[in-house]
């Protein structure tokens, strides 16, 4: 009886054929730590453009994660939530740094150039092969449970789950951390502030699941950010 060893040796295809798949392999793993390079790099162009939204960026993707898996999200989705999350301000590099550190109550005109922001992320996002979940998540992180958000005014269920965790931990994270333009809120604040817009801004579920993952973490957070998580108003 031949063995596999001659098998093979009197069958070219089939060296052939295990190389090709080998080759196949490589190549799919060549292009995965590619995208993964270039998702880095993207948010390291958010650190040069804006320091806090790139380390901001940071942390909404770790507890965007955390709040993902409480709501029961497959683990082969993660992925996207994660991507979403890092990146979903990534269209601000189209904004001008005038607009967008500017130390004072924005305009009508100024407001609605960086309101494109989720529009130009989903444009940049949707490029990436296999992104195409992240792209739209991203590009509804600013849309209100009540219809009232931007860009499409979807409402309620309407706005993928994704969106709707990221849009929570953005306000919570955005509202605590220090501008060029305003100070921190005390956590306190920014938790009452997620609760009373709860059914009309943001889901009341990721509120109510996202609360004690931030207080949990809100001492390292504030540490982090140079702040008080009790500062003044």
């Amino acid at each position: 009886m031949r063995t596999a060893m001659s098998t093979s040796a009197a069958n070219p295809l089939f060296d052939s054929s295990a190389s090709l798949v080998l080759r196949v392999k490589e190549l799919e793993e060549q292009q995965a730590a590619l995208g993964n390079s270039l998702i880095c790099a993207f948010n390291q162009l958010l650190d040069l453009k804006d320091i806090n939204t790139g380390v901001h960026s940071t942390r909404l993707a770790e507890w965007s994660l955390r709040v993902a898996r409480k709501l029961n999200i497959a683990e082969e989705h993660l992925y996207q939530v994660e991507v979403a999350a890092l990146l979903h301000d990534v269209g601000k590099i189209g904004v001008p740094d005038a607009i967008l550190k500017k130390n004072g109550p924005l305009t009508a005109e100024e407001r609605a150039i960086i309101n494109r922001h989720p529009e130009y992320s989903w444009s940049i996002l949707r490029l990436f092969t296999g992104l195409q979940e992240a792209s739209l998540y991203a590009l509804h992180h600013h849309e209100n449970i009540d219809g009232t958000g931007y860009p499409a005014g979807l409402k309620g269920h309407d706005i993928p789950l994704v969106s709707r965790i990221v849009a929570v931990i953005d306000a919570y994270d955005a509202m605590v951390s220090n501008r060029c333009y305003r100070k921190g809120l005390p956590h306190g604040e920014a938790i009452r502030r997620l609760v009373q817009s709860s059914g009309t801004q943001f889901d009341p579920e990721v509120v109510q699941i996202f609360i004690p993952i931030a207080e949990q973490e809100a001492s390292d957070v504030f540490a982090a950010a140079g702040t008080s998580r009790s500062a003044a108003l």
